[in-house]
């Protein structure tokens, strides 16, 4: 059986060897193919991978001419995996390659299209974990994904799946999204989590809100549902609360509309018929760059034949 692992890279010259190594030692009894991506790093990163793709033939290393975010980065490594499973792995070493092997069985115990990894401690900061709570739920929402079911950027993909997920060009991919736009058949299993070795997290407040909102406006339509099912509630009142007054009106001629409540329920509706207004812009938005063929990601450099590849 083959396995291929692909790592996309950021900020990771400094772990990006060891974790080759570490992959490969794990790994000895498979056939084994390590897709690296290097999404437009700033630090020694590219110089690291070009001599990690020299030093080993099982390596495949892809450099990004700019930075697209760590999806598109890993969409990009699919592309070029030939393993019939292939393990998704960032380069923090926060997840270590030892639990590879875990995932890989559990897929081939259940048959399953893709299993997550689960944490029962997570070692990430407060925020990044707070973050991981509300992508839980919303995802939960969203994705119809099972509760009880983490969303972990650590999984494994058989190769039929992944074959799936990269027919998807658009510009704002989410792994998670298109995983579960093709397959029900999921899985999750407990495996080690520890503190990250090097750096800090890639994942700013801004790219955080970012992946968030590709997940809301790419691959579910709920938030248009959402509003518009609040619309038809805030219209209902509006006429309830009109038929109110209205009455009040007639059997107390002498009361006085209030000029409070006609500026609240101006402001009120105003500020609703905005946020409305933005939700649509943000799909139109999207499509717009979705149809001018607004590239997932742009190649720089490999290592190999792309021509030539299998």
């Amino acid at each position: 059986m083959k396995i291929s692992v692909v790592i996309p890279v950021y900020n990771g010259s400094k772990s990006i060897g060891r974790l080759v190594k570490e992959v490969r030692e794990e790994l000895e009894d498979y056939a084994l193919e390590i897709v690296l991506v290097n999404d437009c790093s700033p630090d020694n990163s590219h110089q690291v991978c070009v001599d990690l793709a020299k030093a080993y033939d099982f390596i495949k290393f892809i450099s990004l001419r700019k930075n697209y975010g760590e999806h598109n980065a890993v969409m990009c490594g699919l592309n070029y995996i030939t393993g019939d499973y292939v393990a998704i792995i960032d380069d923090d070493f926060q997840n270590p390659p030892s639990e590879i092997i875990k995932l890989v069985k559990e897929a081939q115990k259940g048959d399953y299209d893709v299993v997550y990894s689960k944490y029962k401690k997570k070692k990430h900061h407060f925020f990044r974990n707070l973050g991981s709570k509300v992508n839980d739920k919303f995802s939960t929402f969203l994705l119809n994904k099972p509760k009880e079911l983490y969303l972990s950027s650590f999984k494994v993909i058989n190769n039929a799946v992944a074959k799936e997920l990269v027919k998807y060009h658009g510009p704002f991919p989410y792994v998670d999204g298109l995983i579960f736009r093709v397959t029900k058949n999921v899985s999750s299993i407990y495996v080690e989590h520890h503190e990250r070795e090097e750096g800090e997290s890639n994942y700013t407040f801004t790219k955080l809100v970012s992946l968030y909102f590709n997940m809301f406006f790419n691959f579910s339509v709920k938030p248009l549902r959402v509003f518009t099912i609040t619309g038809i509630i805030l219209f209902v009142l509006g006429i309830l609360f009109s038929i109110s007054m209205s009455v009040q009106k007639i059997l107390n001629p002498e009361i006085q509309m209030g000029w409070t409540s006609i500026i609240v329920a101006i402001t009120v509706f105003s500020g609703i018929q905005l946020i409305f207004l933005g939700v649509i812009s943000e799909y139109l938005g999207k499509l717009c760059l979705d149809v001018n063929k607004t590239p997932q990601y742009t190649i720089k450099y490999t290592s190999f034949d792309e021509e030539s590849d299998d």
